[in-house]
């Protein structure tokens, strides 16, 4: 009786995982962009910032990104319910 078990992964998993990992890469090297854009001179293209002003637009910035989901699942669990949430496509 030669039963085989199958100890790897699921195919969607290596998918899964790197759309994961690009997605992270990217979101994480906008904000490094998006630092240096704000604190560089006016005159090499950048917003010319000191960093003080840098460090609370960029503070605001990452609250919103993990509040503003969270918002919206309250919205839609709360207010509008799955049903319109589901037929809004």
């Amino acid at each position: 009786m030669s039963e085989t078990i199958n100890v790897g992964h699921p195919k969607g998993l290596y998918v899964l995982f790197f759309t994961e990992m690009w997605e992270r890469f990217g979101y994480y090297l906008m904000l490094g962009i998006f630092s240096l854009y704000m604190i560089d001179a006016w005159e090499n293209g950048g917003m010319g910032f000191i960093k003080q002003q840098k460090s609370d637009i960029y503070g605001t910035y990452i609250g919103l990104v993990y509040l503003t989901p969270f918002i919206g699942g309250l919205l839609a669990d709360r207010i509008l319910g799955y049903r319109k949430i589901d037929n809004s496509w």
